[in-house]
């Protein structure tokens, strides 16, 4: 009987040692589980923070390429404006050779030339 007593005993020992065993695996996946959930949470909040940063970038780039769209058209209009200004310019002064009676018509000519020549350089 003592050896079957040891043997129980043994295989009680045996089973209790499996079982704890078993137990601190649980735990210590369970625990990897919770540290993998924080980690992946910390990284989906760093992910969100670079995404709304991109955003506000992305904003800004688009801000500015309006920005200088329009100061790009304002330049064409100003140049435009400055074309016709020049335009009247030569037309008035035309006109002032056609009345004034000391130019002639070959001095006027030469006049328009040079007047046109300096609005090219």
């Amino acid at each position: 009987m003592d050896t079957t007593v040891v043997v129980v005993i043994i295989v009680v020992a045996v089973v209790l040692l499996a079982v704890a065993v078993a137990l601190v695996a649980k735990r210590r996946r369970d625990g990897q589980v919770e540290q993998h959930r924080y980690e992946a949470q910390e990284k989906r909040s760093v992910a969100d923070a670079s995404r709304l940063d991109a955003d506000r970038q992305a904003a800004e780039a688009d801000a500015r390429a309006a920005q200088a769209r329009s100061e790009q058209l304002a330049a064409e209009q100003q140049r435009l404006d400055a074309a016709n200004r020049q335009s009247e310019a030569d037309d008035l002064r035309a006109k002032a050779d056609e009345l004034d009676p000391d130019v002639d018509d070959a001095d006027a000519a030469r006049t328009d030339d040079d007047v046109h020549e300096d609005h090219r350089s």
